[in-house]
């Protein structure tokens, strides 16, 4: 079929290929072959990345005081390390390609075909952040270093291989790279599907290749755990007393939670958005002061409850079990201040580093029903399960995949809690749509008292060229 183009001449319309007849051709076959392969180093690297990042973090918070001759770990100790962490990684961003991955204030993403060439900086962010206690977690640097892989081995296995097979290999790459963290294929293809707005069709066509990866890299890393006895990943919380059912008291908690983690997760997402343009204005100065800032809240934590700061530093990852394994060991007051203080951290952290937002959101929701559990009419497996899965959806916008984590994290109670988790993420998503989303719309909140939603159309972004901002930059 054609089209006259503009100079009078034919042109042909894109007409977009068939899914079902791409699943049944011989370059599906071959891409499908290629996914299983490239699932093992993936993964491989991937089980690398996460267990260096873990040595070097015991290394930097525990062994390295006892080395230069401290008797423990000094109060200050977390100041430095930040204020490198900063250093680090704005020169990452300022001097290599890539900016070291996506500013994690503009919320989870994924898709596209990362370009190899960004790989390393993309590694190095990362290291400096997840290393040195900065409050975010390892899930982007990981579909960034997959994807690329992904990409690599296409261009490796035929140089003029189409745009669709990059982007089919892209996120077969950061399928095998997610399911290594998360200990699950299933958990990382809700992940990664629902993000990428994946349906229909072509979501078969992505989907069968990723799977397949990350089946493959399932195999190898738990072949990794035998061979260096590392351990391999899990969302499951043992231990955890057993739930019996819901309650019409535990239903009226969960829109409590829904709210208020729609409240916090909006106020931690636009005090992000409104730091990170000043610190880009200077980033190599400015970058490393959010870094001493978020080690002073860790510092301000410890002195205040006699905990250790990494309890507000870090991801949350390793410490999220230990949370609720010993939750009766925490005061209402002290999970109050670690939520505020992890919470401030991590908007700092959102605006200036590199990383993922995931684990942070699910430990402070985690932390936030943990202390919800001593109200009337609730207990500790519905407040941390409601609380994560309200605050991950606040963060994330993923119900379904904050609906999962929070049942995969609860073990054999994850079921039973589900109903309360699922009004919680409801809740949550609603809420959140009705909340500013920018900062200029914020701005108009308080000029005018109402919501966005309620003076007609919504204020255009800041970097919306249409509309007056400056633009992208």
């Amino acid at each position: 079929m054609t089209t006259p183009a503009a100079d009078g001449g034919p042109e042909t319309s894109a007409i977009p290929p068939d899914p079902m007849a791409l699943l049944k051709s011989r370059s599906y076959i071959q891409l499908l072959v290629l996914a299983a392969l490239i699932g093992a180093p993936v993964s491989a690297v991937a089980y690398g990345f996460l267990k260096l990042v873990s040595l070097l973090q015991n290394w930097f918070f525990t062994t390295l005081p006892g080395e230069l001759g401290f008797h423990g770990v000094p109060a200050w100790w977390p100041l430095p390390l930040l204020g490198i962490a900063g250093l680090l990684v704005s020169s990452v961003i300022r001097y290599l390609p890539g900016t070291g991955g996506h500013s994690p204030a503009d919320g989870f993403q994924t898709g596209g075909t990362p370009d190899p060439i960004d790989l390393p900086g993309v590694l190095l962010a990362a290291l400096a952040t997840l290393s040195l206690g900065v409050v975010l977690g390892p899930e982007a640097p990981l579909i960034a270093i997959g994807g690329g892989l992904g990409v690599l081995a296409v261009h490796l296995a035929k140089r003029d291989a189409p745009p669709t097979a990059a982007a089919v290999m892209a996120a077969a790459g950061s399928f095998a790279a997610i399911s290594t963290l998360f200990g699950s294929p299933i958990a990382g293809a809700f992940l990664l599907m629902e993000a990428a707005g994946l349906g229909g069709p072509v979501l078969g066509l992505v989907l069968v290749p990723g799977l397949l990866a990350a089946g493959v890299g399932t195999l190898i890393f738990i072949g990794l755990d035998s061979l260096t006895g590392f351990g391999t990943f899990s969302l499951a919380i043992p231990g955890l007393p057993p739930f019996q059912h819901p309650t019409v008291a535990m239903f009226g908690w969960a829109l409590v939670f829904g709210v208020a983690a729609a409240v916090v997760g909006g106020g931690i997402r636009l005090m992000a958005l409104a730091v990170r343009p000043h610190v880009e204005r200077r980033m190599l100065l400015l970058t490393p002061v959010v870094g001493l800032a978020v080690a002073g809240l860790a510092i301000a934590f410890a002195e205040g409850t006699g905990r250790g700061p990494t309890d507000v530093l870090f991801s949350g990852q390793s410490a999220l079990p230990g949370l609720v394994q010993h939750a009766a060991g925490w005061t209402v007051g002290a999970l109050l201040l670690l939520v505020v203080c992890k919470s401030l951290a991590y908007g700092l952290s959102l605006s200036s580093f590199r990383g993922g937002p995931v684990f942070p959101s699910m430990f402070i929701g985690a932390a936030g029903g943990v202390a919800a559990s001593h109200l009337p009419g609730l207990v500790l497996v519905a407040g941390v399960a409601m609380g994560i899965g309200a605050m991950c959806t606040a963060m994330l916008k993923l119900p379904l995949t904050s609906t999962l984590l929070a049942t995969l994290l609860l073990y054999s109670d994850g079921l039973a809690v589900m109903p309360l988790v699922i009004v919680a993420v409801v809740v949550a998503y609603a809420t959140t749509a009705w909340l500013p989303q920018t900062v200029a719309e914020l701005r108009g909140v308080v000029a005018d008292g109402a919501a966005p939603q309620d003076r007609g159309a919504p204020l255009p972004s800041v970097h919306d060229p249409a509309g007056g901002g400056p633009g992208p930059r």
